[in-house]
């Protein structure tokens, strides 16, 4: 036997190099389509928000009452919304929470609105904002 019938009987024989590189790029164009796809649905689901709210002042009044003002942007300003506002106690406890109607604008809106608090409150926040406006806080 010579050298080299032994090592083809051993190891095989050579591949063509076609074969050898489906496989490979075969994966890296899988990859890359199911990379573009997560990235999509993150996207819809992480991204920018439809509709938010930002609380830009607070006044403290003396009957245990909170005047909050904040701001609202959405992405569909003709649709009406609402919004929960809440305030907090020294301890951060919520102590009383008001939902806010949000009527159909232009652009952004600022809105104020006073909330009834159950100790003295020291602060407040947007809890949430939706589309879905509850029938009794529609508006004919």
């Amino acid at each position: 036997m010579t050298e080299h019938q032994s090592l083809a009987d051993r190891y095989g024989t050579a591949r063509s190099p076609g074969k050898t590189r489906r496989g490979p790029i075969l994966f890296a164009i899988v990859a890359v389509v199911v990379s573009v796809a997560i990235a999509y649905v993150a996207f819809r689901l992480i991204g920018s928000a439809p509709l938010s709210a930002e609380r830009v002042a607070f006044t403290v009044r003396p009957d245990k009452t909170m005047e909050v003002t904040i701001d609202v942007e959405r992405n569909e300003p003709q649709r009406p919304a609402v919004c929960v506002v809440r305030v907090r106690d020294i301890s951060g406890a919520e102590t009383g929470r008001r939902e806010v109607y949000i009527p159909p604008s232009d652009g952004s809106i600022r809105l104020r609105t006073v909330i009834t608090s159950g100790s003295r409150p020291v602060t407040a926040d947007v809890f949430g904002c939706t589309y879905s406006v509850p029938k009794y806080l529609s508006r004919p």
